[in-house]
């Protein structure tokens, strides 16, 4: 079956969801409703939609198609008059499946019961539940030739029966990098080991990767000769002005309705996790986005891969870091100290890996994160779209776009919240990273480089007297 285009709109009273179907017959169209679900099915398309409230069919409910255009027209009446249905141009969290709800309550309910007299059994029953938890080991052991109870220690590592490791959203993947080496992956820190290394393997190797990249000569020289620097740290993203209006261009709405339809089932930790992977993933888009100045070259993809530990040496967040991070009292469910430590890996790898070098330029690349933030669910989708189309065309990096932006595509528009999004984005925003939190010396570094080149300029200056 095919998925076919499609848009919503609503009134006070109704939603209609024009569905784009050329030549097919609209006798054969099925349509049902069962309260927030829409299911239309007509030969060779299929549709199904979740709407956040009921619907009804009723007397002014109505399906009508255009041969014309090609367009069939579901008008459906609102069970509830005037109620707002949001985020109908999400059309990936509107084809997610419908969750189920699990009855808290018990499937069957004691109304009541004749009392009887407890039996001697019952009454010992009783009197174990009321021992205490010493006496109730010493009875387990009297009944098995006293021996007590032992434990596996939890601290002993699980044992690994596999080669197998998993990476990606939710670590829901595996087998992407088996014949990595057969491959002009540029990015790729794991080497032909990708498949079988652990992950705290993977952090080590990363962090001894940008310990060799990093190059003092590099730095130093964007440090003194920064005009272009400056240029870029200039330039304002119209797109993220606090009036810019945030809509899905059609282009945008067609990569969303070829999204995988899945659901997601994170824990608590990993719903955390998939915040602080975000800010890495927007932090490297918002660097190429800076400078480019929105206008993405042959080398974005390898920029972005560089620049994210999830792509290029599969380490997510949550990441340890040094002491001196600065900590506050959290305005929401994220401290300074965990949003700094997501953001140190990206801070230094700007500093190691793509053209420009600059402190300032990962500064700016986090006020710009907060400001992809502040605007919400629709904005950080397109940016993880816009990212997803850069990996998408290129022959090799794609693959990060399959294990990562996808899903994170489906899950922002379906799971994340623009509550969350708006605290951390205010976080990001107040929060200081400084120099020393980098560990490489920067600030020596800068002022050994300002007083190398002042005393270039005074000699300069001497010779031109004499």
């Amino acid at each position: 079956m095919i998925t076919p285009r499609f848009y919503c709109t609503q009134t006070l009273e109704s939603v209609a969801v024009s569905i784009y179907c050329p030549s097919v017959r609209a006798s054969d169209a099925e349509i049902n409703i069962d309260e927030t679900l829409l299911t239309v099915h007509i030969n060779p398309y299929f549709l199904r939609i979740n709407f956040p409230h009921p619907v009804l069919e009723d007397d002014r409910s109505s399906a009508t198609y255009d041969p014309s255009s090609g367009y069939l027209t579901v008008t459906l009446t609102k069970e509830t008059k005037g109620q707002e249905f949001p985020d109908l141009d999400l059309l990936a969290k509107l084809l997610a499946p419908r969750r189920v709800e699990v009855p808290k309550q018990p499937a069957i309910e004691v109304i009541g019961s004749e009392t009887s007299p407890q039996s001697e059994l019952e009454e010992l029953v009783d009197l174990t539940d009321a021992i205490s938890l010493e006496q109730r080991d010493i009875l387990q052991a009297a009944e098995n030739d006293w021996q007590f109870p032992q434990t596996v220690a939890e601290s002993s590592p699980p044992l690994q029966i596999s080669t197998k490791r998993y990476y990606g959203f939710l670590d829901m993947y595996t087998g992407y990098f088996t014949h990595v080496v057969h491959t002009e992956n540029d990015v790729n820190e794991l080497g032909s080991e990708a498949e079988s290394c652990l992950p705290e393997e993977r952090r080590v190797k990363r962090l001894q990767h940008e310990e060799i990249k990093w190059d003092e000569e590099h730095y130093m020289a964007d440090y003194v000769d920064d005009e272009y620097i400056e240029e870029l740290l200039a330039w304002e993203d119209p797109e993220l002005a606090v009036d810019a209006e945030c809509l899905f261009t059609e282009k945008e709405n067609m990569t969303m309705l070829n999204l995988p339809r899945k659901e997601y089932l994170p824990t608590k930790s990993q719903q955390r996790n998939l915040y602080l992977t975000l800010l890495t993933l927007l932090f490297a888009y918002a660097y190429d986005r800076r400078t480019t100045q929105h206008d993405p070259t042959p080398e974005s993809a390898w920029t972005i891969c560089s620049l994210v530990p999830a792509f290029s040496a599969l380490d997510p967040p949550p990441y340890i870091t040094a002491e001196g991070v600065p900590l506050s009292i959290p305005t929401s469910e994220f401290t300074d100290y965990d949003l700094a430590s997501a953001l140190l890996p990206s801070y230094r790898r700007s500093l190691a890996f793509p053209l420009y070098r600059s402190f300032a330029m990962a500064d700016a690349c986090r006020n710009d994160v907060a400001a992809i933030l502040a605007k919400g669910r629709r904005m950080v989708t397109r940016c993880i779209l816009e990212m997803k189309h850069i990996l998408d065309h290129h022959e090799v990096y794609y693959v990060y776009s399959k294990i990562w932006l996808d899903d994170f595509c489906v899950w922002i528009q379906a799971s994340a919240s623009d509550e969350m999004m708006l605290d951390i984005a205010q976080q990001l925003k107040a929060l200081t990273i400084t120099k020393t939190m980098i560990g490489w010396n920067i600030e020596n570094l800068e002022a050994a480089t300002l007083l190398d080149t002042s005393a270039s300029t005074s000699d300069s200056d001497n010779e031109s007297s004499e």
